[in-house]
Order: structure tokens, then sequence, then C-alpha cells
């Protein structure tokens, strides 16, 4: 947004001040003392906290809605939270796209908060008309308008979309508020990704103790109208803050997309060329051999223009085949963690539902809504980060002498460790749940309450939280810094799609499981009467599960080449 401005000396800031690569929003130089850094990321974290209060808001107790007044059954309804949750977790993909390629971070995140906050409007327009037009009193025995299912379907998706351009692109340009140049801001730089996610779980935590009780004891109305408000509210801070943001320049080399796809493109063209003819060329390009050359060495083949010719234009650089062979690096790390993305689809599909079923009253007035037990991953998310960001990285930083004390896979896989042990918790609990129900006789009562407090699954609820903090914040961090620097939106669109896959494995592995433990009239493991099912079984399959993709991350990882600019 900066390109042919007219810089005047008076507006030109003294040089050794200057932050390289940056401007304002007027598309001058700008100086490290009146812009970025924690000033203009503290305007980007509240906003992220408006944005997840708003979208947990939604997505937290969605299954409650679609089991409730859409009267779906709890498989249906788990499938469609998962489709809907994985859609909203893979748009971002394309939203990144059109903000690198296109309209740059901000002008994004301002379009794609108006169709966010359309959206949220639309979606409590069509609870309050079907408050207006139902007649029905009881959704076990009637179905709602389908006009207002389709309408409430099209709103919903609306929220994927503007939370699909809104979400990848916020905190990108939050991290840009931070010069990866200067030491200090580096540093700053990596307590950024662990107080974001201190902000986001700060809205999750709001919206489970506020919304989650609104929606399901006042009106889903007003539960999707505050969302609505709220994010409204955050553009507008949002748009405050533009005087102290620093604009990343465009480049004026090729699209990123291109120029990586180039080397694909010649190193094909090139594919029955000699090892011998790749090593006298990067002999002639005075190329050293470095760690990563070994590494997908059929890429080098894009060093040579096709058969062979000198002719200019055609030969990759070898920065253009370093940025493809990061983008390739990243694919065992992504793929490994889908079953970890699998499990984290539980918690507010599964868990929810087996929370319902137990005893919820504190007190003998107040009944804890089943979804704001959530609450608890966001609690430990809140109390731990601190704990994490300045104890126990100061710590480890002595001892390996790295900025953010252990490398990003090694948070990453200890947060995956963690997430099994959940599982594991999840599995024993649900098991005596059932147990429970038998001893009291409530097996063939879906609507009975199972004399078990909700507290006990708390534990599951606080490992995964702890294990958010590792594996979590992790791979924001890790995506965001491996990947070329014109591409960071891209970046953190791919972490998020590792979510948006493993909602859609989930649902695939519902309805698989849902179609071979149910057939020839044997209960699911999902049935509507979770007294009769078994979803203690599920749990100890995806325990198993992530154990072996486990297994997987720890081999990738071990060989995995970090980029030169990294700081781990």
């Amino acid at each position: 947004m900066a390109n042919g401005v007219t810089i005047s000396d008076a507006d030109t800031p003294f040089l050794g001040n200057v932050v390289e690569g940056s401007v304002d929003y007027k598309g001058r130089p700008v100086t490290r003392s009146k812009s970025g850094g924690w000033r203009s990321a503290s305007f980007i974290i509240g906003v992220e906290v408006a944005e997840r209060f708003a979208y947990y808001g939604i997505d937290s107790n969605l299954i409650s809605y679609l089991t409730g007044p859409l009267g779906q059954s709890v498989a249906s309804a788990a499938e469609n939270v998962n489709v809907w949750s994985g859609t909203a977790s893979l748009l971002p993909l394309l939203g990144a796209f059109i903000a690198d390629s296109y309209l740059g971070r901000y002008r994004t995140i301002i379009i794609s908060s108006v169709l966010y906050i359309l959206g949220l409007g639309f979606l409590m327009l069509s609870t309050v008309l079907s408050s207006i037009h139902s007649d029905c009193q009881d959704t076990a025995t009637c179905s709602p308008p389908k006009f207002q299912i389709i309408f409430f379907f099209f709103s919903l998706y609306l929220v994927a979309i503007g939370q699909g351009g809104h979400k990848p692109c916020v905190q990108a340009f939050g991290a840009d508020q931070f010069d990866a140049q200067d030491p200090e801001e580096r540093k700053a730089k990596s307590s950024f990704f662990n107080w974001w996610y201190f902000g986001m779980c700060g809205g999750l935590f709001m919206t489970l103790c506020i919304l989650n009780y609104v929606q399901d004891n006042l009106s889903w109305g007003l539960g999707f109208g505050i969302p609505c408000i709220v994010m409204g509210l955050a553009l507008v801070v949002f748009l405050l803050g533009s005087f102290t943001y620093r604009f990343r320049q465009s480049s004026d080399e090729n699209n990123p997309f291109i120029r990586i796809g180039n080397v694909f493109i010649n190193a094909a063209r090139n594919w029955q060329t000699t090892t011998s003819a790749i090593s006298v060329e990067q002999e002639v390009q005075g190329i050293l051999p470095h760690e990563g050359s070994e590494q997908f060495k059929f890429l080098n083949k894009a060093l040579l223009a096709p058969n062979g010719s000198k002719e200019n234009g055609k030969i990759c650089s070898i920065d253009e085949v370093e940025e493809a062979k990061a983008i390739l690096r990243l694919i065992p790390i992504w793929t490994t963690c889908l079953v970890y993305a699998i499990v984290f689809s539980q918690l507010n599909t599964l868990f929810t539902k087996q929370g319902a079923t137990m005893d919820r009253s504190l007190g003998s007035n107040f009944e804890v809504p089943a979804a704001s037990l959530q609450s608890f991953i966001s609690l430990s998310v809140v109390i731990f980060i601190p704990i994490y960001d300045r104890i126990l990285v100061p710590f480890a930083r002595a001892i390996t002498g790295k900025l953010s004390g252990i490398t990003m896979l090694q948070r990453i896989g200890t947060g995956i460790f963690l997430s099994i042990l959940s599982m594991v918790v999840a599995a024993i609990i649900e098991k005596k749940r059932l147990q429970t129900a038998l001893e009291h006789g409530l097996v063939d009562m879906p609507k009975a309450t199972v004399p078990m407090s909700i507290c006990w699954l708390i534990p599951q609820y606080i490992l995964f939280g702890i294990s958010n903090v590792f594996t979590m914040v992790g791979l924001q961090e890790f995506f965001y810094d491996q990947v070329p620097v014109e591409l960071k939106s891209i970046g953190l669109s791919l972490y998020l799609s590792i979510f948006g896959t493993g909602s859609f494995l989930s649902s695939f592995l519902i309805s698989v499981t849902e179609n071979i433990t149910g057939k020839d009239g044997q209960i699911s493991w999902f049935s509507d009467n979770l007294n009769q099912a078994h979803l203690d079984y599920f749990y100890w399959v995806l325990a198993v599960l992530s154990t072996i993709a486990f297994t997987a991350y720890l081999y990738f990882s071990r060989s995995y080449i970090y980029n030169k600019s990294s700081s781990l």
C-alpha cells in the first residue's frame, strides 16, 4: 500500500532507527520507537480476543443447538459440527492466498471482518425468526421449517468465510509488528505467539462463562447476537490502531507462488539431468555444500535451464530452490499432526454430549452448561502460559542457549504426548460413567442424569489445555517461521488447515465407526442414548492412532532441517 509514495526529507526518520522493509499507513519509512512492537500488537491481540469470543460463541455450543432447536441426532450433529469446523479451518488457505497475492493483510482483515459481522447478524436473525414463526414446542417430535434450516446454515458458512480471511491475516499481521533483524524484537516475537494464544483463550474463557449460559438458559438469539456486537467493536479497535502499525513492503520479485512453482516445473523438465551436471552448475554458481543441499536433491535440477541450455530467465536461483524445499519439509510435520487435530475435534462434540448426561448441579439452583467445561482448557492455558513464558523458557534458555528455550518441534511433540494422555484419561472416565449408569439402572433411560459429577471430566480438559500451550502455540510459530517471508499468512493458514482437515477426518471416522458398529441392529458406539453407547472404545481408538502418529512425528522431526534465519 506504499507503492508510488514520494517521501520528503522531513518525513524521513533517522536511518539508524528505521525498520527495514516496513512502512507506515501512508507509505513512509517507520522508526522502531514510534511503530510496531507491543504497542501495535496489543491492538491486534485485543482484536483476537474479541474474534475468538465470537467464533467460539458459535463453535463451542453448536452441537447443543443442532440437537436441540434443529432436532438432529447426536451422530448427525457431530458430523455437521466437524464439517463446519473443518471448512472454517481450511478457508484460511484461500484467505491467505488472496491476502499474500493481491489485497494485503490489512485490507483482507477489514473485508473479512465485515463478512464476519454480517454472518453473525444473519445467524441471530435466523434464531429470532424461528422463535416468531414456529408453533412447535417439542423439537423431538417436529422439525423446524426448511427455510430456517437453510438460512441458518447459510449464515453459519458466511461466518466461516469471514473467519477464513480474518484468522491467518490477523496473526501474521501481529507477528509482522516485530522486526526479526533486531535481537530484542526477535525475542519478543517468540513471546508474541505465547501471549497471542493467551489472549485467544481469554476470549474463549469468556465465551464459555457467559455465552454458553445465555444460550442454554436465556435465548439463542441473544447468544448469537452478542458475538455480532463484539465483532463490530473489534473492527473499530483494529482501525484505531492503524496509525501505529508496520506494513510490510511488497517485494519487487515475482509472486512467491510463481517462484516456487517454477522450481518444481524446471526440476520436472530436467528429470534426466545427471547428478554430475548439477554439481558442476553448483560449482559455477559458487554454491557450497550445506545441510539442506542433500535433502530433496531432485529440486536441485531446477538450477539448470531445460535441456542444459543457458537461456536467461529460465534458471532458478539457489534461494528459490531452498524456498521450495522449505515448503516440502513442512509436509511430514503437517501430516503427522493430523491425529492431534482429530482429538481436538472431540472437545466441543463428544466431550460436550458426554458431560450433558452427568450431574451438572452446583448448589440447589444452578446447573453448569456442559459446553462450559471447555473453560478449563482456557483456564489451564491462561495459567500455564505465563509459567511457560516467564519461568520454563528462561530456565531452558540457560541450559540450551536457544532464544525459545526448546526448539519449536520439541515443543509441538511435548503437546502431542500430553494429548495422548488426555484421551487415555477420557476413556477411563467414560468407562466409569457407563458403569455408574449400569449400577443405577439408567442404561435404558437416555434423558436421566447419571449420578456422577461432571467434575470427573475436568482432568481430561486440563491435560488437553496444557498440551495446547505446547502444540498449538508451537505450530503457530513453526508455520509462521518456516515459510518464505512473503507467505507468512499462507504459513499460518497451513497450521489452521491441520485442524480443518482433522475435523473432516473426525467426521469421516465417526461416520465409518457408526456404520460398522451399528449394523445388523447392533447398538452403535455413538447411540443417541449415550448410556448404551461406547464413547470409551472410540477414545481408545484415538489414543492408539495418536501413539502411531506421534511415533512418526518423532522420526520426521529428528531429520527436519530448520531455515537458516530461524531462531528455533
